[in-house]
């Protein structure tokens, strides 16, 4: 089939971490993907599976005219800004980013005819856990704009769809961690805020010391616990998610984890034993608003989505990121051994 007769998806943020990630699921699943990405965060080179459109969300005219051009059937939305602390400095721009833009694709669908819609929602909509694991019917007390912002477009896509018949699936993330099992994609932010990376590069000697923020929680060792869930099993519960919505599944919301924690110690043991390196690293205090454990309950995802984590064990998302990482970076030949060493390990780990 040639990829003009694919059925097309359209994927904001597509030249993104966990949008490229998924267009390469979804083109391994008989989609094609378009990716609309305005590169201020994303990256040329990650848009491998189809094309990429240029533009802003905030362009109606030209999100529209790439729906139409493409013939797309179905949208995937993940463009949004993701740092909780830059939304507490500045949350005008997280409610523009955010929210503004979703109603804008919102709207350049209904005047497209495009009904199916998969959210990239996240599980700060809860805030501080009540209880654990945490499951779809916690309550919602959002710590940040970021989370709001999240949850507020939830709230929108629910009146949508009772109003417009759009028919939506918000997927709420816990953890995104690893890198593209093959190697062809992976994590590349600047500045890079997650641990799993941050340790990685302390590592590799390519970034600055890590920070351990808080070693008092009362939890096993002192440090916070969250649930990781590798980037490839979160794309293809977006691809699962599409299929859902084709074959009837009401629209709802989903949680996206593994059900099992690890603390910020844990991680960085892991990374020292699959890198063979010390991970350099300096204790802080605890950050304001980060609750001391996170770990999902996503037994309705894997239900309704008949969807398993299987690459999210924590031994081969850490070694994903060891391998990208290192090629990223140009690696020196060390570094490409001790990456390769720590893939060998975790695939002994996984039997």
């Amino acid at each position: 089939m040639k990829a003009s007769e694919l059925p097309a998806i359209l994927v904001t943020g597509g030249a993104g971490y966990i949008g490229s990630h998924t267009c390469k699921a979804l083109a391994a699943a008989g989609y094609l993907p378009v990716a609309l990405d305005n590169l201020s965060l994303g990256h040329r080179s990650a848009v491998k599976w189809g094309p990429l459109v240029v533009a802003d969300l905030l362009d109606r005219p030209a999100v529209e005219a790439a729906i139409q051009q493409y013939d797309v059937v179905g949208v995937i939305h993940f463009a949004a800004s993701a740092y909780v602390g830059d939304s507490m400095r500045d949350p005008a721009a997280y409610y523009r980013n955010n929210l503004l833009t979703t109603l804008e694709l919102l709207d350049a669908m209904r005047n497209c005819g495009i009904q199916a819609f998969i959210f990239s929602s996240s599980c700060s909509v809860y805030g501080s856990p009540v209880r654990l694991p945490i499951d779809e019917a916690h309550p919602l007390q959002p710590l940040s704009p970021y989370g709001q912002s999240k949850l507020d477009a939830e709230n929108a896509l629910r009146w949508y769809g009772l109003a417009y018949g759009i028919r939506w699936i918000a997927l709420r993330y816990f953890n995104a961690a690893g890198a593209d099992p093959a190697g062809e994609i992976g994590e590349d932010h600047d500045p890079e805020t997650r641990l799993v990376p941050r340790a990685v590069l302390a590592a590799l000697d390519r970034g600055p010391p890590l920070e351990i923020l808080g070693t008092d929680y009362q939890t096993r060792d002192g440090t916070a616990i969250r649930d990781y869930v590798h980037v490839a099993d979160l794309a293809s519960a977006h691809v699962s998610a599409l299929r859902a919505l084709s074959r009837g599944v009401e629209s709802q919301v989903l949680n996206l984890g593994t059900g099992r924690g690890f603390s910020v110690l844990e991680v960085m043991r892991s990374v020292e034993a699959l890198s063979g390196r010390p991970v350099p690293h300096r204790l802080a205090p605890r950050r304001a608003g980060d609750p001391p454990e996170v770990v999902a309950d996503a037994s309705r995802a894997l239900s309704i989505l008949d969807w398993q984590p299987t690459h999210s064990a924590l031994e081969e998302i850490i070694a994903s990121a060891l391998t990208w990482h290192s090629h990223r970076l140009g690696g020196r030949e060390a570094i490409g051994r001790t990456a390769e060493a720590g893939v060998r390990v975790a695939a002994r780990l996984a039997l």
